[in-house]
């Protein structure tokens, strides 16, 4: 993998993870695009913890008081409020994605990669978050969630696992389906993502130096670049895409979403760019 490769890619998966358009599938157009080769699943998830921890810094009050409202609720009944049952929702939620996560590791890492199925769900997964905005009611804040919500949010986010879905737009437009407030589904959204891509971060770090399936390798200064870049422009679209959604709904990204999935089979098509 070259620096040139290290810094594009590093870059959009900043641009790309928080926002309901699949930073996995645009690695993966993007690296076979313009680099002739995938940048592969391992070194995707290790860039991830990148933009993870830039979710940790920008929730990191938020983090703090959902841990002490946890800790201090197991020990004491009456101090269960909303931060300790939170606490437990994130628990929860993260449970599906990590078992599914590793039962279907190797499929992740090859076949799932392949742009006809990475465009597909660009443009399927663009009908469900038009869905979600249209019939989302959006009167449920955060006092009215329950661990059935977390559940089915935990289990729409194992279908980012899928590149070309997209975690936040998996995860938000189950909270709207659930009648959550938009804000409120994105930000729970985002802390349950935080246990399962720092664990996939580190179980595929050595993979990304020597990669098992499909993928370029990188050198440990490229990830530790790759991981920086990813935090700061992460950072700037984590907090940019939250106050976009308080006045904007998600129809924007639906435009786009099938617009790249369109122009993907295009090219996949007239045999510009390989699949795998």
């Amino acid at each position: 993998m070259s620096w040139l490769q290290v810094v594009v890619l590093s870059v959009l998966q900043g641009l790309t993870e928080f926002l309901p358009v699949s930073s996995s599938g645009h690695l993966a157009i993007a690296s076979r695009l313009f680099f002739d080769d995938d940048a592969g699943a391992s070194f995707t998830a290790v860039t991830q913890l990148g933009t993870e921890l830039a979710v940790l810094v920008y929730f990191t009050r938020d983090i703090v008081r959902i841990v002490k409202a946890w800790l201090r609720g197991l020990f004491s009944p009456a101090a269960r409020d909303v931060d300790y049952r939170l606490g437990w929702y994130v628990i929860i939620g993260t449970i599906p994605i990590g078992l599914l996560g590793l039962l279907f590791k190797d499929e992740i890492r090859t076949g799932a990669r392949n742009l006809w199925l990475i465009a597909s769900a660009l443009i399927v997964f663009s009908v469900v978050i038009a869905a979600a905005e249209y019939f989302g009611r959006q009167t449920r804040d955060v006092e009215k969630l329950t661990w059935r919500d977390s559940v089915t949010v935990g289990l729409a986010q194992c279908l980012a696992l899928i590149p070309g879905v997209s975690r936040s737009g998996a995860t938000i437009s189950a909270g709207l389906f659930l009648g959550l407030e938009r804000e409120l589904a994105a930000r729970f959204g985002f802390l349950l993502a935080i246990p399962a891509v720092f664990a996939s971060g580190l179980f595929s770090l050595p993979d990304a130096f020597h990669p098992a399936g499909e993928g370029m390798s990188a050198s440990g200064p490229q990830l530790l670049v790759a991981t920086v870049i990813a935090f700061i422009v992460g950072f700037a679209a984590v907090a940019w895409f939250l106050r976009f959604l308080v006045r904007h709904s998600m129809y924007w990204f639906v435009g786009y979403r099938l617009l790249l999935g369109t122009v993907v089979l295009i090219l996949l098509s007239t045999g510009v760019v390989a699949a795998t």
